[in-house]
């Protein structure tokens, strides 16, 4: 019987003293890759600047593709560690366990794990997963280290052939290792645009076929609460305990973190895998409108860090698109001598988050996020 208790740290700002440490799951560094593919979906619902954006390509002396460029965090592995850790140190004066789950990749972790103040972090990555139709993610985290570069590469050579290597052998292979914890992330996200009956569909299929190797699901500190509270009766009806993931790609910390009393990582796996027990909180940001935290991220992401290397301070740095040859790929600064002025005037829409006016009217219409009538047993605390 899977356990998942749930707090609010401003509902319940004690609910952290009786645990030794705070998990931080699921958050991201500048090696992932993430997809610039959602710019022209969302520019079709704005034509303005999907006429500039189109007046622009014609300008390019390579083809826009949206669908290969990507843009990276500009949190290197360390700096994305430390953010974490402080918010669990400094915030909730617990110990901290920090695992970064980069696209499909440990590199960011093989790296934390060369310096002594970081040398037990667990070899962990967000596993991108095609199959039926759409691409579902799993949080892969504390891999052996004896065998973790092997089973990287098993887990990318699926993603990238996905017809010829089974996912269930793969995900049977994971649960063979009592350290290792397999979490679905955000499972209720349409990430490929299906439609809510289509998506459904290919849940369904793909958890009767290997919802045994896998340990837990995720309430996600950057999806909507509406999303995140229709994971507990799919949680429920597949038997999983909950814990938590931040999903953190810029600079604002966790919303979301679990919270333990195990001394080492894999003793909180075995509470999540053998006891079935998850202890999870909201921190004070989740509560804050999705709206202004998507901005404030962008915000972070196209911010100037002139304490990065050269060559990764600027948001123009740290995009990237296929070079002439289509086989590599540039930074976009290598394409311009200075961003087209349209892009500062679309940026400027986002800087209005920054201002402390607008921060409290968003706050006013939507704020107050959490329906805490999901949890009657208490202000904001649930035991199934």
């Amino acid at each position: 019987m899977a356990s998942t208790n749930i707090f609010c740290l401003l509902k319940t700002p004690g609910c952290a003293r009786k645990f030794r440490t705070g998990i931080s799951l699921h958050s991201h560094t500048k090696l992932s890759k993430e997809k610039l593919q959602f710019i022209p979906a969302f520019t079709e619902k704005w034509p303005f600047i999907q006429r500039i954006l189109e007046r622009q390509y014609r300008k390019s002396v390579v083809p826009v593709d949206f669908s290969r460029a990507y843009w990276t965090s500009p949190l290197t592995p360390k700096r994305a560690y430390e953010v974490e850790r402080n918010q669990i140190e400094n915030g909730l004066q617990l110990n901290s366990m920090v695992s970064l789950t980069d696209h499909d990749s440990i590199q960011a972790p093989a790296m934390l794990r060369m310096s002594a103040d970081s040398a037990d972090a667990p070899l962990s990555m967000e596993w991108s997963v095609p199959v039926n139709g759409t691409i579902f993610h799993l949080g892969v985290h504390n891999l052996p280290a004896a065998h973790a570069s092997d089973l990287e590469s098993q887990l990318h050579f699926y993603t990238q052939n996905p017809g010829k290597v089974s996912v269930t052998e793969l995900l049977a292979a994971l649960n063979a290792f009592p350290e290792v914890l397999v979490v679905f992330n955000h499972p209720l996200w349409d990430l490929c645009g299906l439609g809510p009956e289509r998506h459904a569909r290919s849940l369904n299929t793909f958890l009767e076929q290997n919802n045994r190797f896998i340990h837990a699901f995720e309430f996600n500190g950057m999806r909507r609460w509406e999303e995140n509270k229709r994971v507990r009766p799919l949680a429920d009806r597949w038997q999983q305990p909950i814990v938590s993931g931040g999903d953190r790609h810029a600079c604002e910390p966790s919303a979301a973190l679990n919270l333990s009393n195990a001394a080492s990582f894999s003793e909180f796996v075995n509470e999540i895998r053998v006891n079935r027990t998850s202890h999870l909180v909201f921190m004070p940001q989740f509560a804050d409108p999705m709206c202004v935290r998507v901005a404030h991220a962008v915000l972070d992401v196209i911010r100037y860090y002139p304490e990065n290397p050269e060559g990764t301070r600027r948001w123009d740095d740290r995009v990237f698109h296929p070079d002439k040859t289509g086989e590599g790929f540039l930074p976009l600064s290598a394409f311009w001598k200075a961003p087209p002025a349209f892009v500062d005037r679309i940026f400027s829409v986002f800087r209005l988050a920054e201002n402390t006016t607008i921060q409290w009217a968003a706050k006013r219409v939507y704020g107050d996020v959490i329906d805490t009538q999901l949890f009657p047993d208490s202000p904001f605390e649930a035991v199934p």
